[in-house]
């Protein structure tokens, strides 16, 4: 089954749109039976009590190892690695990729794990916000370590190289007061064909990542600062604050939300617990707020949504319409993303406007927004 509309020859290549289409189809019957599966493994460890069962089963692993079964935070982390082990699909991912975040994870998950335990058996009347500021601050770590640490361990950075693009970049920057310490090229291309740019850093230490799809699929260098001018209006309009400030909003909700359940020993009977296990309290609740989750994220797809249109024309003012609409065709046409979907399903479902909407939105005369 295809989409409407007689399949390309299998010996051609086939036009944009085309390509997009049946990529679009191809994703959303993955999606479809994505979502499907998933819906029956959870319905069947909800039916047939796999999550007590395992829960058991990793104390008893403690006790075999001759360690405190009784101690939460070792129980819990065999819990956790029994999942992770359980949920690796090693025929679909790089080896070496598996390997270099299963070692993360090793290194980063116990700690934080035994952190939060210990916050949540100490925390008393305001465990929701210790529990906050402990992912505050955790969070500013990661955002810290993460592009200097971590993100090489996957992907090579090199400084983009002198010349009239580099030039063009900076300048952009400097204009807008925007304080580029570093600017490098990341090697997306080992990866997927997929085309970005984005910026990290706090205060006066900013430094810009272009992937080098970017650079290639683009014609010209035009189109290449037009889609930085798109992200540095991100930058200047705040959309980074305002994401993050809702960001510690939801999560200070979250866990406000789990203190009013977490001694609720109904709950975690009806899900087959005898006792009350702080890691599987958190699971519960995450899946009981589901359908909330679905409202919240609809909320702030509406949101990001906006603040592309926004930037996109931060862009325009600069001057950059002309080769923002030619950069974002152009991505469009590797990326292979939906060039135009049914409005309720896009808002719902893409945190960025389709291709046509925007285009619509940058071409649009400034005297008609205006009015």
């Amino acid at each position: 089954m295809y989409p409407s509309g007689p399949p390309f020859p299998w010996n051609s290549q086939p036009c944009p749109v085309e390509a997009s289409t049946l990529y679009s189809f191809a994703s959303r019957c993955f999606h479809f039976i994505h979502e499907a599966v998933t819906i029956l493994m959870d319905t069947a460890i909800l039916c047939f009590g796999i999550l007590p069962w395992f829960w058991k089963v990793s104390g008893n692993l403690v006790a075999y190892l001759g360690l405190d079964a009784e101690n939460e935070i070792m129980h819990t982390l065999s819990f956790l690695a029994g999942v992770m082990i359980w949920s690796q699909q090693t025929i679909w991912l790089f080896f070496r990729d598996m390997f270099k975040g299963i070692c993360l994870s090793i290194l980063l998950g116990p700690p934080i794990v035994a952190a939060i335990i210990f916050i949540v058996q100490k925390g008393g009347p305001y465990l929701a916000i210790y529990l906050w500021a402990f992912m505050f601050a955790l969070s500013l770590v990661m955002m810290t370590l993460y592009p200097i640490l971590i993100a090489p361990l996957f992907n090579k950075f090199t400084p983009l190289p002198d010349g009239e693009l580099r030039e063009k970049i900076e300048k952009l920057a400097a204009s807008l007061k925007f304080p580029l310490k570093k600017l490098f090229v990341v090697d997306g291309s080992t990866r997927s064909s997929h085309s970005n740019a984005y910026m990290y850093g706090f205060f006066n230490n900013k430094r810009i990542v272009l992937y080098d799809t970017l650079i290639q699929q683009c014609t010209n260098e035009e189109e290449v600062v037009a889609v930085i001018a798109h992200e540095l209006g991100h930058w200047k309009l705040n959309h980074t604050m305002y994401s993050f400030i809702a960001v510690q909003i939801l999560t200070f909700l979250q866990f406000g939300g789990y203190t009013l359940v977490r001694n609720s020993k109904d709950l975690f009977e009806s899900f087959g617990f005898d006792t009350q296990p702080i890691l599987i309290g958190l699971i519960i609740f995450q899946h009981t707020v589901i359908p909330l989750q679905h409202l919240v994220n609809f909320g702030l797809n509406l949101v990001s949504r906006t603040f592309e249109f926004q930037a996109d024309a931060f862009a325009k003012k600069l001057g950059y319409a002309k080769a923002l609409c030619a950069g974002l065709i152009k991505l469009q046409e590797e990326n292979l993303s939906a060039m135009n979907t049914d409005p309720w399903y896009s808002a719902y479902h893409y945190s960025h406007p389709p291709l046509v909407e925007r285009l619509a939105a940058i071409e649009e005369p400034d005297s008609k927004k205006e009015d």
